[in-house]
């Protein structure tokens, strides 16, 4: 797996990091994520979102047992499309590969 090397994570310092993302409520797996920059994880991009288990073309983010982990939303700032993620609702960890 290749990181995206592009202008969005040259702005966040040129770091980045894979993360298993998984819903805290049942704890099923939602996604594998590109996180640029240090900091929370408040958005999901979609252009960083790797192999989804649920569908990611719909307006909200659910994990595979229906509950509700975000909503989308177009990042003005950068004109992207994102899923905001609700405080509390995703357990991230860190893929070492």
């Amino acid at each position: 797996m290749k990181f995206k090397n592009d202008k969005y994570k040259k702005a966040r310092g040129g770091y980045s990091r894979l993360l298993n993302i998984t819903c805290r409520e049942c704890g099923s797996s939602v996604c594998e994520y590109q996180k640029d920059g240090s900091g929370s994880l408040k958005r999901m991009y979609l252009d960083r979102i790797i192999e989804p288990k649920s569908s990611i073309r719909r307006k909200d983010l659910r994990c595979l047992n229906g509950h509700l982990i975000g909503v989308r939303i177009i990042y003005k700032k950068e004109n992207r499309q994102a899923f905001r993620i609700f405080v509390d609702s995703v357990i991230k960890k860190n893929i070492k590969f």
